[in-house]
C-alpha cells in the first residue's frame, strides 16, 4: 500500500453537484440584481469556501451584500441538494478502499453543516474516518485541511494522496507536499487541471478506482 490516507474532495468528485452549484450561484446573483456570472466563472469557484467563492463571482461586494448573497446561495442550493446523486461507482470504490485498509477522509469547501447533511443524504458517512471543511480551516488552496488530517492520522506526506476535480484541490495538495489526482468529470476542464501537475487525470470513477488499485 503506497497511500495510507486517501483524501477526497466532495462536490464534483464524489457527488454530481457542479451544475446545481452553478445554478444556485447564478440564482443568488439574480435575486440581488447583480451581474450573473457565466457557467465557466461560476464553475471556477467550486471547491472554495463560500465567502471566497462569493467574492470571486461578484467582486466589489461589501460585507453585508456578500453575506446576503451567501444566504441566497444556500437557499437555492439546499432546496434541491437532497436530489443530487453520487457519481456511478463511488460507493463500490470506497467500499473496496476501506476493505483494503486505506484510511479515507474528506477535505471540502462545504461548511460543516453542509457536509454533515451531504454525508447523511448520500449514506457515505460510514466510509470516512475524518473530514475538514472550509468554515473550520483556511479555504483551499491553503494546505491547512491536509496538514490537520495528516497530523490526526500521524501519516507522512508521502503516504497521502488528494483527489479532486478543481485546481484548488491540486494546489492545496502541492502546498501540503502530497500527491494529487485529478478527476475530469467535475467542475474544472481537463486542460486546466493538467496545468497543475496531477499524477493522473481520470475521466470516470471506475478509471480512478483502477488507478488506485494499480498505484495506490
Amino acid at each position: 500500500m503506497k497511500y495510507q490516507l486517501i483524501v477526497f474532495d466532495w462536490d464534483g468528485t464524489l457527488l454530481d453537484s457542479a451544475a446545481a452549484i452553478v445554478e444556485a450561484i447564478q440564482a443568488a446573483c439574480r435575486d440581488l440584481e447583480l451581474p450573473v456570472p457565466d457557467d465557466s466563472r461560476a464553475r471556477h469557484v467550486i471547491g472554495l469556501g463560500l465567502a471566497d467563492a462569493m467574492r470571486y463571482v461578484a467582486p466589489g461586494l461589501g460585507p453585508e451584500k456578500c453575506q446576503a448573497m451567501a444566504e441566497r446561495y444556500r437557499h437555492h442550493f439546499l432546496s434541491g441538494d437532497h436530489k443530487l446523486t453520487l457519481f456511478s461507482g463511488v460507493r463500490d470504490m470506497l467500499e473496496r478502499l476501506e476493505a483494503a485498509g486505506h484510511a479515507l477522509a474528506v477535505a471540502t469547501g462545504k461548511s460543516r453543516i453542509g457536509l454533515e447533511r451531504a454525508l447523511d443524504h448520500s449514506g457515505l458517512r460510514p466510509y470516512f474516518l475524518a473530514s475538514r471543511c472550509a468554515d473550520e480551516c483556511h479555504s483551499k488552496p491553503h494546505p491547512q485541511m491536509l496538514q490537520e488530517l495528516m497530523a490526526e492520522f500521524a501519516v507522512a506526506a508521502e503516504r497521502v494522496v488528494m483527489i479532486g476535480d478543481t485546481s484548488h484541490d491540486l494546489l492545496m495538495a502541492r502546498n501540503a507536499g502530497v500527491d494529487a489526482l485529478a478527476v475530469t468529470y467535475g467542475a474544472h476542464p481537463h486542460e486546466h487541471l493538467l496545468e497543475h501537475g496531477p499524477l493522473a487525470a481520470l475521466d470516470s470513477v471506475p478509471d480512478l478506482d483502477r488507478w488506485l488499485r494499480m498505484h495506490g
